[in-house]
């Protein structure tokens, strides 16, 4: 089964799953993609959709409505709409962000490339994002999507987590070592 090979399972997966053979019918791939990676974006910079999606307290017709008034507004398009709609109206919409996941790692089997999730303080520049993805291709000697997050909780440096390999070179986690020898002192 294609989301066993990305590690998303249960009902993230089954959603996602039906979502990219959608996707993949209509030949849409790419469309649907962005789609997703716009409204995953939007949930974690609006703390209030986050709670929205994730609240068990509002009725499934609010959140429907909510969801179906984002997604026009964000102009994401019919496919996307739809799902969002159906997700909203199963009462699935605590699963989106894994859904979201599910299906860009379906994608990036389909293209034979390797997810790395880049965690930065920031925003990365394009040169910045372009240095990256030349040293993880590089490093890994296969063809990688970046997933870039910005956490400014990290204070600096960034955090590359690729499959189950991870390389924490925040100033957080520097810092915290420091701290940590300090009170071997």
């Amino acid at each position: 089964m294609a989301s066993e090979a990305t590690g998303v399972s249960g009902l993230a997966g089954r959603y996602a799953t039906a979502l990219f053979d959608l996707a993949d019918q209509q030949q849409a791939l790419d469309a649907i993609a962005a789609d997703l990676i716009k409204l995953r974006q939007m949930i974690e910079e609006s703390p209030e959709l986050a709670r929205l999606i994730r609240s068990p307290v509002m009725s499934r017709d609010v959140q429907a409505r909510a969801m179906a008034t984002l997604a026009e507004k964000a102009e994401l398009g019919t496919t996307v709409r739809n799902f969002v709609g159906v997700v909203a109206r199963n009462r699935r919409l605590f699963a989106l962000t894994g859904i979201i996941k599910g299906f860009l790692g379906l994608l990036a089997v389909r293209r034979g490339e390797v997810t790395a999730e880049v965690t930065a303080a920031q925003a990365l520049t394009t040169g910045q994002l372009t240095a990256i993805n030349e040293q993880l291709n590089r490093a890994i000697g296969s063809k990688v999507a970046v997933d870039v997050r910005v956490d400014p909780a990290i204070i600096g440096g960034l955090v590359v987590k690729v499959g189950s390999r991870m390389v924490d070179g925040s100033l957080r986690t520097k810092l915290t070592r420091l701290q940590l020898a300090m009170r071997g002192i």
